[in-house]
Parts: structure tokens; sequence; C-alpha cells
């Protein structure tokens, strides 16, 4: 193995981010992602093989630098006492470079299996309560949004806690973010109007609850999906993972960006969604993606990584004139972004402080 590359603690990248998921691949995927520079790995939760607890696990295990976070896990699949014993376990078994995401998820998912929707008071109080039990107190009675709990206590105080992260799109819920997270993870395909939006809706309501604005570190997802790929590859990463956001949650991705209905209208016509057999960028066929892609505006992907590593490399630095602390490239596996990061070291913004290791924190 090479000599680490110096760490670019302003970058993400998230582990496991293709379809089929195979967990096997984790630990070597970190590894060249810490040689690499990058400074942080995030796990995105699917209820199948992508356990975010164990994945953290053994991203903490095979890594030493690298900052790791949920972004995002959804406080309502597990107990309070158990979500806290996993932030806790996980801040002391990577030296503190570990941060809790968390996120309201998917309204059908939740209807599904039976569990009720995720509102922004629960966010808040399920917050407020981690914070109570890292802080080492015994919570006696708690009765709120997020449960009533008779006796609660880890019988351990964390110095510091892990950060709490909120993973969002919603202008109410960057707004709650403002308020109480210490950091905040947009969404892929965000257009460059509406991160620049979001980052002042959070900037502005921390400050109007007396935080200082700049302690809240803000991430954008930029999908990250170079000529350099194959074409199919280029296209299911791009096309067909948008879709995918589209099949599961339409309406308030089209609302952040001020998309047209009529246009969505002709993205559903498409083979891939008439036809589709599960997550389209999971199961859409080439000629399938090639309809995709000729039917979703131009517009809808303008704003990503995309053509020669280059011009990958120029997006990601444009993404901190939008008011972002950091980035996430999405779409891409540590292998596939190594050119984008070498060509981005070239152009990274002057000016730029390293930002510390863990990803919920804006101060060292």
């Amino acid at each position: 193995m090479h000599s680490p590359s110096e760490q670019l603690t302003e970058l993400g990248y998230y582990a496991l981010s293709r379809h089929p998921v195979t967990p096997a691949e984790l630990v070597a995927e970190a590894q060249l992602a810490d040689e690499l520079g990058f400074g942080t790995a995030f796990v995105s939760e699917r209820f199948n093989i992508k356990d975010a607890a164990a994945l953290c696990g053994a991203l903490g295990a095979a890594t030493s630098r690298l900052g790791i976070a949920t972004a995002a896990t959804n406080h309502s699949t597990r107990h309070p006492i158990v979500t806290a014993t996993m932030g806790a376990t996980l801040a002391e078994l990577t030296g503190s470079r570990f941060a809790l995401g968390l996120g309201r998820g998917i309204t059908a998912q939740w209807q599904i299996l039976g569990l009720s929707t995720i509102t922004g008071a629960q966010l808040e109080d399920i917050t407020v309560l981690l914070r109570r039990l890292w802080a080492g107190e015994m919570v006696i009675g708690h009765d709120g949004p997020a449960g009533s709990y008779p006796l609660l206590n880890l019988g351990v105080t964390l110095r510091p806690p892990p950060p709490i992260m909120v993973v969002t799109m919603s202008p109410k819920t960057l707004e709650l973010a403002g308020r109480i997270a210490d950091g905040v993870v947009l969404h892929t395909f965000l257009t460059d109007d509406a991160t620049r939006s979001a980052v002042r809706t959070v900037r502005e309501a921390a400050e109007r609850a007396g935080r200082d604005p700049a302690t809240v570190r803000i991430w954008s997802v930029l999908a990250t999906v170079g000529d350099h790929l194959d074409d199919t590859d280029r296209l299911r990463r791009l096309y067909g993972r948008l879709a995918t956001y589209l099949q599961g949650y339409p309406e308030p991705l089209m609302a952040v960006n001020g998309w047209a209905a009529g246009d969505l209208d002709r993205v559903r016509a498409t083979q891939a969604f008439t036809g589709a057999r599960g997550p389209i960028d999971a199961t859409a066929q080439p000629d399938e993606l090639a309809e995709l892609a000729a039917a979703i505006p131009a517009g809808w992907i303008a704003d990503s990584a995309t053509g020669s590593t280059t011009e990958c490399a120029k997006a990601v630095a444009r993404q901190f004139d939008l008011g972002v602390d950091s980035v996430i490239l999405h779409g891409a596996t540590p292998t596939e972004l190594a050119p984008v990061v070498e060509a981005y070291r070239g152009r990274r913004p002057a000016g730029l402080t390293t930002r510390p290791v863990n990803p919920g924190r804006m101060d060292p």
C-alpha cells in the first residue's frame, strides 16, 4: 500500500453505494478511500444487508483517520437506549470519529413496515434525549414525541459526545437542523440554487436560535459521474439514480428544485418507470436507461459533476461557492473517484480551512 495522501477532510463518499450491495467489499473500499485522502465515509441504511451500526463498526476498525457517519439512519427503528448505545460504542471505538446522522425517511416505507411517520418534533425530542444520555444523565419518566420511557440510563459519560447530524432537503427540517443539529447532510441532485437556499435556511435558523451559524457543518451531496466510467454505468448512476429517487419521494425533490410537473409526467411514461422491477438504478436495462436519459431534462442533472475528471473536479470545487462546508462525492466507488480526487487537489479552493475529521464538527 502507498503512503496515505494528505487528508482532504472536506470530502466524503458513500460506502457501498452501488447495487447490489456486497458488505465484504467495505473494508478494502474504506482503506483505499483513506489512502486517497478522503475525509469521511458515509453510510446509508437499507433494510437488507446494509445495517448501519455493523458497517460503521467495521469502518472504525478498518481505518485510523477516516471520519464515519450514518446518513442516514432513523431513530424509530431502534429503542432510544439502543441508539444511544450504538452512538456511544462507535464514538469510543473510533476515537470520536463518529457522527450520528438522523433522517425522517420515506413515509411509504414506514406505512409498509407498520411504523409511524417520523416528525420534526420527534427528531428534536430524540436529539435532546440522546444528548442527555451521552452526558451521563439518568432520564426518568420521559414522555415526549419520541416516546414514553420509564427509565433510561447508559451509565457512562462521553467526552465529547457524538455530534448529531440531520439528513434532509425539506425547508422545515432544514430550519429544525439549524436550531438543534451539529451538522446537516443535503440531498443528491439539488440544483445550485436549491443548495444555496438550503444553506441560507440552515444558517438563518441557527442565528435565530442564538447559535453561531458557522458552527453547523453543512455537507452537499454531489452526483459525481465522470466520462471515465463506461456508458451504461454512467447512465445508471446518473439518470437511473435520479429516477430511483423520483420513484420513492418525487414531491420534495421536485419542490425544492422548482422542477415542472409536466416534465415528471414524461419521465414517468418511460419504460424504466412503467416496467419497473424494483429500484430503477438497480434493475433497468441499458435501453431503458438510454430512454430515461433522453426524457430527463438536461437541467435536472446540469449541476452534477459530469464530463472529464478535470470537469468533475471543478464541479466539486464550485460547491464551496454555494456556501457548503464539505462535499460528499456520490455515485461512484473510491476506486472510480480516485482520478477526480487527484484532479481536485490542484483546484482546491484557496483559503479553504482544514475541517475536523469528525464530519459533524466545525470546531476541532
